[in-house]
Protein backbone atom coordinates (compact mmCIF):
# COMPACT_ATOMS: atom_id res chain seq x y z
CA UNK A 1 0.00 0.00 0.00
CA UNK A 2 2.96 2.58 0.92
CA UNK A 3 4.95 1.41 -1.75
CA UNK A 4 2.16 2.38 -4.39
CA UNK A 5 1.57 5.17 -2.73
CA UNK A 6 4.98 6.60 -3.28
CA UNK A 7 5.60 5.09 -6.69
CA UNK A 8 2.54 6.98 -7.76
CA UNK A 9 3.24 9.92 -6.26
CA UNK A 10 7.48 9.70 -7.21
CA UNK A 11 7.28 12.88 -9.21
CA UNK A 12 5.45 15.16 -5.96
CA UNK A 13 7.90 14.18 -3.70
CA UNK A 14 11.05 14.37 -5.37
CA UNK A 15 9.50 18.14 -6.37
CA UNK A 16 8.64 18.43 -2.62
CA UNK A 17 12.65 17.66 -1.79
CA UNK A 18 13.53 20.62 -4.38
CA UNK A 19 11.43 22.78 -1.93
CA UNK A 20 12.48 21.23 1.05
CA UNK A 21 16.16 22.11 -0.56
CA UNK A 22 15.38 25.97 -0.74
CA UNK A 23 15.81 26.73 2.73
CA UNK A 24 18.93 24.64 3.15
CA UNK A 25 20.73 26.08 0.10
CA UNK A 26 19.61 29.92 1.71
CA UNK A 27 20.82 29.09 5.11
CA UNK A 28 24.93 27.61 3.14
CA UNK A 29 24.56 31.29 1.13
CA UNK A 30 24.26 32.87 4.76
CA UNK A 31 26.81 31.00 6.64
CA UNK A 32 29.22 31.76 3.48
CA UNK A 33 29.15 27.93 2.72
CA UNK A 34 29.12 28.41 -1.03
CA UNK A 35 30.51 24.98 -2.20
CA UNK A 36 27.65 23.28 -0.48
CA UNK A 37 25.29 25.64 -1.51
CA UNK A 38 26.47 25.17 -5.22
CA UNK A 39 25.62 21.18 -4.50
CA UNK A 40 22.28 21.70 -3.15
CA UNK A 41 21.65 24.24 -6.55
CA UNK A 42 22.77 21.60 -8.74
CA UNK A 43 21.13 18.48 -6.87
CA UNK A 44 17.88 20.56 -7.11
CA UNK A 45 18.57 21.39 -10.77
CA UNK A 46 18.65 18.06 -11.55
CA UNK A 47 15.75 16.62 -9.06
CA UNK A 48 13.83 19.26 -11.53
CA UNK A 49 14.85 17.21 -14.32
CA UNK A 50 13.85 13.84 -12.41
CA UNK A 51 10.42 14.63 -11.42
CA UNK A 52 9.99 15.73 -15.20
CA UNK A 53 11.20 12.24 -16.21
CA UNK A 54 9.26 10.50 -14.13
CA UNK A 55 5.92 12.25 -14.77
CA UNK A 56 6.35 11.81 -18.24
CA UNK A 57 7.79 7.99 -18.61
CA UNK A 58 5.57 6.79 -16.25
CA UNK A 59 2.51 8.58 -16.78
CA UNK A 60 2.47 9.87 -13.18
CA UNK A 61 1.35 13.33 -14.39
CA UNK A 62 -0.74 14.84 -12.00
CA UNK A 63 -2.20 18.59 -11.16
CA UNK A 64 -0.84 18.77 -7.66
CA UNK A 65 2.58 18.13 -10.04
CA UNK A 66 1.54 21.06 -12.32
CA UNK A 67 1.54 23.06 -9.19
CA UNK A 68 4.05 21.55 -7.17
CA UNK A 69 6.82 21.80 -9.49
CA UNK A 70 6.51 25.13 -10.83
CA UNK A 71 6.29 26.34 -7.33
CA UNK A 72 9.29 24.47 -6.34
CA UNK A 73 11.56 26.05 -9.36
CA UNK A 74 10.11 29.66 -8.24
CA UNK A 75 10.56 29.18 -4.18
CA UNK A 76 14.47 27.95 -5.24
CA UNK A 77 15.05 30.79 -7.91
CA UNK A 78 13.38 33.58 -5.83
CA UNK A 79 15.59 32.83 -2.84
CA UNK A 80 18.68 32.27 -4.74
CA UNK A 81 18.67 35.45 -6.27
CA UNK A 82 17.85 37.37 -3.04
CA UNK A 83 20.13 35.30 -1.21
CA UNK A 84 23.15 36.24 -3.32
CA UNK A 85 21.87 39.93 -3.97
CA UNK A 86 22.06 40.13 -0.34
CA UNK A 87 25.77 38.83 0.13
CA UNK A 88 26.54 40.78 -2.97
CA UNK A 89 27.67 38.31 -5.76
CA UNK A 90 24.60 39.34 -8.18
CA UNK A 91 23.05 43.05 -8.65
CA UNK A 92 19.92 43.51 -6.31
CA UNK A 93 18.21 45.68 -8.70
CA UNK A 94 18.12 41.87 -11.45
CA UNK A 95 17.10 40.14 -7.75
CA UNK A 96 14.32 42.96 -7.75
CA UNK A 97 13.26 42.44 -11.32
CA UNK A 98 13.10 38.45 -11.18
CA UNK A 99 10.94 38.31 -7.90
CA UNK A 100 8.55 41.43 -9.42
CA UNK A 101 8.29 39.16 -12.69
CA UNK A 102 6.49 36.54 -10.85
CA UNK A 103 4.72 38.58 -8.41
CA UNK A 104 3.34 40.30 -11.73
CA UNK A 105 2.50 37.10 -12.99
CA UNK A 106 0.90 35.41 -9.76
CA UNK A 107 -1.32 38.83 -9.03
CA UNK A 108 -2.47 38.51 -12.69
CA UNK A 109 -3.56 35.05 -12.57
CA UNK A 110 -5.38 35.95 -8.84
CA UNK A 111 -6.91 39.51 -10.62
CA UNK A 112 -8.23 37.27 -12.99
CA UNK A 113 -9.56 34.45 -11.06
CA UNK A 114 -11.24 37.43 -8.62
CA UNK A 115 -12.90 38.66 -11.71
CA UNK A 116 -14.07 35.44 -12.58
CA UNK A 117 -11.99 35.26 -15.76
CA UNK A 118 -9.36 32.81 -15.26
CA UNK A 119 -6.47 31.84 -17.91
CA UNK A 120 -4.03 29.47 -18.52
CA UNK A 121 -0.50 30.68 -18.20
CA UNK A 122 1.75 28.65 -21.06
CA UNK A 123 5.16 29.47 -21.23
CA UNK A 124 6.28 31.43 -24.16
CA UNK A 125 9.83 30.44 -25.73
CA UNK A 126 10.99 34.23 -23.40
CA UNK A 127 9.93 33.12 -20.56
CA UNK A 128 11.38 29.65 -21.35
CA UNK A 129 14.78 31.76 -22.58
CA UNK A 130 14.57 33.77 -19.28
CA UNK A 131 14.02 30.70 -16.95
CA UNK A 132 17.09 29.10 -18.53
CA UNK A 133 19.18 32.05 -18.38
CA UNK A 134 18.16 32.87 -14.77
CA UNK A 135 19.21 29.57 -13.41
CA UNK A 136 22.67 29.76 -15.94
CA UNK A 137 23.18 33.57 -13.56
CA UNK A 138 22.47 31.44 -10.06
CA UNK A 139 24.79 28.57 -11.09
CA UNK A 140 27.31 30.83 -12.24
CA UNK A 141 27.70 33.12 -9.12
CA UNK A 142 27.15 30.44 -6.63
CA UNK A 143 30.27 28.22 -8.58
CA UNK A 144 31.97 31.01 -9.05
CA UNK A 145 31.65 32.50 -5.51
CA UNK A 146 32.55 28.33 -4.62
CA UNK A 147 35.20 28.25 -6.06
CA UNK A 148 36.78 31.79 -6.11
CA UNK A 149 36.83 32.02 -9.43
CA UNK A 150 36.78 35.92 -10.88
CA UNK A 151 33.90 36.23 -12.45
CA UNK A 152 32.41 39.91 -12.40
CA UNK A 153 32.47 39.96 -16.35
CA UNK A 154 30.97 37.09 -17.01
CA UNK A 155 28.27 37.89 -13.89
CA UNK A 156 27.51 41.13 -15.47
CA UNK A 157 26.86 40.48 -19.08
CA UNK A 158 24.93 37.67 -17.96
CA UNK A 159 22.98 40.09 -15.31
CA UNK A 160 22.13 42.27 -18.09
CA UNK A 161 20.70 39.13 -20.53
CA UNK A 162 18.70 38.27 -17.37
CA UNK A 163 17.57 41.96 -17.24
CA UNK A 164 16.49 41.96 -20.06
CA UNK A 165 15.08 38.79 -20.94
CA UNK A 166 12.86 38.86 -17.56
CA UNK A 167 11.51 42.81 -18.80
CA UNK A 168 10.50 41.05 -21.92
CA UNK A 169 8.95 38.36 -20.71
CA UNK A 170 7.14 40.07 -18.01
CA UNK A 171 5.92 42.12 -21.04
CA UNK A 172 4.49 39.10 -23.01
CA UNK A 173 2.65 37.76 -19.69
CA UNK A 174 1.34 41.23 -19.20
CA UNK A 175 0.46 41.63 -23.09
CA UNK A 176 -1.37 38.25 -22.58
CA UNK A 177 -2.95 39.01 -19.73
CA UNK A 178 -4.47 42.22 -20.41
CA UNK A 179 -6.03 41.03 -23.82
CA UNK A 180 -7.48 38.09 -21.92
CA UNK A 181 -9.10 40.30 -19.35
CA UNK A 182 -10.27 42.56 -22.37
CA UNK A 183 -12.19 40.22 -23.32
Amino acid sequence: MLHSFVLANLPNLVSLTRLALTPIAVSMIVSQRYVEAFLVFIVAGLSDAVDGFIAKRFRLVSELGAYLDPLADKALLISIYVSLAIVGQLWPSVAILVVSRDIMIVAAVLVAWLLQKPMDIRPVWVSKFNTVAQIALAGSALGARAYGVEAQTWLSGMSFLVAGSTLASAGVYLGQWLAHMSR
